[in-house]
């Protein structure tokens, strides 16, 4: 799991990984205080915010996805969409592990009401090749839907407890893994872990809210829509506003800038 090339950062959220001897477990863990300022702050800045129930099932998704990714290679970028029809919304959150980068964004409209809930997987490792798994799920639950695909998908047990307000850890089997240890886990027992447990720690990763997207990406995005139906895009307007699927931040696209990005090309 350990590169020495990968890129470290000396700031963010820091994620702690565990060996558990005698069981055969990984733990991860962390307190995403500081996250969860990031993504308020990023809210704020452009001018957006969820309801409180959505909002605190994204927030649980960006620590599910952290401590996932945590627990996976430094050469994976994981991506998860969700769809939940109770609340109906999809979810999207994505953690690039080279560069120690969470974001999310969630979606209330256009949302099929008849669609099956699903949890979508979507892995790109270095220099392989991109690998998708898909599996239907129960509940509205984020972390008891990471359970289900750990089960289905990755074909061994992974499971997630709350140590504190925002503090979670996931306790992922590994081989020859103490199985019914696993499952006799419980929010009790995790709180006692370091004594009850011999941890080894094996390393600490740093994540960061960044998305990347900058006014010159969504020109790629807008451009081959300006070059067919430049007036269906625009009307009569001399901008276009456009939000980041990825993060929710709003971008202000002017006429003039994406003609002459579109004629630069």
């Amino acid at each position: 799991m350990n590169d020495p090339e990968a890129s470290q950062n000396d700031t963010g959220l820091e994620v702690r990984s565990y060996f558990v001897r005698g069981r055969n477990a990984l733990v991860t863990r962390a307190d995403f205080g500081e996250l969860y300022v990031d993504y308020y702050l990023h809210q704020g800045q452009h001018g957006y915010q969820h309801e409180p129930a959505h909002d605190g099932l994204l927030k649980e998704a960006l620590a599910a996805l952290t401590l996932h990714a945590a627990s996976r290679p430094w050469n994976e970028s994981i991506a998860w969409t969700v769809h939940f029809q109770d609340p109906l919304l999809n979810l999207f959150a994505t953690a690039d592990n080279r560069r120690g980068a969470i974001v999310g964004q969630l979606f209330t409209e256009n949302v099929k009401a008849d669609a099956p809930q699903l949890f979508i997987s979507d892995v790109v490792r270095e220099r392989g090749e991109p690998r998708r798994s898909a599996v239907e799920f129960v509940g509205g639950d984020i972390f008891g839907a990471v359970e289900q695909y750990y089960a289905q998908s990755e074909q061994r047990l992974g499971r997630y407890f709350q140590h504190g307000p925002e503090d979670f850890v996931f306790v992922s089997a590994q081989p020859q893994c103490d199985l019914d240890w696993l499952r006799a886990l419980d929010d009790s027992t995790i709180l006692a872990l370091d004594e009850a447990e011999q941890l080894s720690l094996l390393e600490t990763r740093r994540y960061r809210w960044e998305c990347g997207c900058t006014q010159s990406r969504m020109f790629a995005v807008l451009a081959s829509v300006m070059r067919s139906d430049p007036e269906g895009l625009f009307g009569e307007e001399p901008v276009v506003r456009i939000s980041c699927p990825r993060c929710g931040a709003r971008h202000t696209i002017t006429r003039e800038a994406l003609e002459a990005y579109v004629s630069g090309q």
